[in-house]
């Protein structure tokens, strides 16, 4: 099937809608409130202008290795959050939002081993062509292999950016067959895809541009410790509404590509 990347947005955008409190309400659980608390009490550290690579370096690596053991068990949640909402947009029937939640708590470990698989695979191969890249010809061809290794990365990256509705919607618990279903729907459409999900990328970084244009009144005005929490409040914010219309668009791309089967669940918000 052809994909049109319109009629995804447009469905996208009408299945939030329909679903408003619902949606909005699972949102900020999932996805508001785990971004407002690791922006206010995990900042992240200030560079100082004097301070040279190594220092840099070791700031980010005492960074990370401070919240690790807290962003573990936030991309866990945010993972069951994505889970429930695809449930919740892209189902044949409408659940209650406990049905959603349920049936996200039973793929989430499915689909974590798929992106764990999904992230070992690609890492390996970036490694193979970059080192044999390098072997050839030095630092040059590591560079070269590295460029060629990212944009393989990427476009494999669509080919399995349905796994996740697979998983949820089509209630394929096994991770290789939620994997080989994504890659089979997607075929034929890669080039398409890509430029559907450039397009949206590009959308959300100007939506966080103009978050921080609101927040620029209140950073020249306030004191410094309000416009953290301003900050971290907007930005907050922002994350949120980006990762709602992702799922959403995810939940309408899978719709199409799945074929006429899953047209009755448009049904739903209607």
């Amino acid at each position: 099937m052809k994909f049109d990347s319109n009629r995804a947005w447009t469905q996208a955008s009408q299945a939030v809608s329909a679903n408003r409190e619902v949606v909005l309400s699972l949102a900020g659980v999932f996805f508001l409130l785990p971004q407002l608390v690791f922006a206010i009490f995990f900042p992240q550290p200030e560079m100082g202008t004097g301070m040279n690579e190594q220092q840099v370096m070791a700031a980010v690596k005492a960074y990370y290795g401070t919240i690790l053991p807290v962003m573990i068990p936030i991309a866990l949640f945010q993972a069951l959050g994505t889970l429930s909402l695809l449930c919740l947009l892209d189902s044949d029937r409408r659940p209650t939002v406990g049905e959603a939640i349920r049936a996200g708590v039973k793929g989430l470990l499915p689909y974590l081993v798929a992106q764990i698989l999904l992230g070992m695979g690609l890492g390996a191969a970036v490694l193979v062509v970059a080192g044999v890249l390098g072997a050839v010809g030095g630092n040059m061809g590591a560079a070269i292999g590295i460029a060629v290794a990212l944009v393989f990365a990427v476009a494999v990256f669509v080919r399995f950016s349905v796994t996740a509705p697979v998983v949820a919607v089509e209630k394929t618990l096994n991770p290789i067959l939620a994997l080989g279903r994504s890659w089979t729907l997607t075929k034929g459409n890669t080039a398409r895809l890509l430029g559907f999900y450039a397009l949206l990328g590009l959308a959300m970084v100007v939506l966080m541009i103009f978050g921080n244009i609101l927040t620029l009144p209140v950073t020249l005005l306030a004191p410094a410790e309000v416009v953290k929490v301003v900050a971290a409040v907007v930005e907050s914010i922002m994350a949120t509404i980006m990762a709602l219309y992702f799922v959403a668009v995810i939940a309408q791309v899978h719709r199409q590509l799945a074929g006429p089967g899953d047209e009755r669940a448009a049904q739903t918000f209607e």
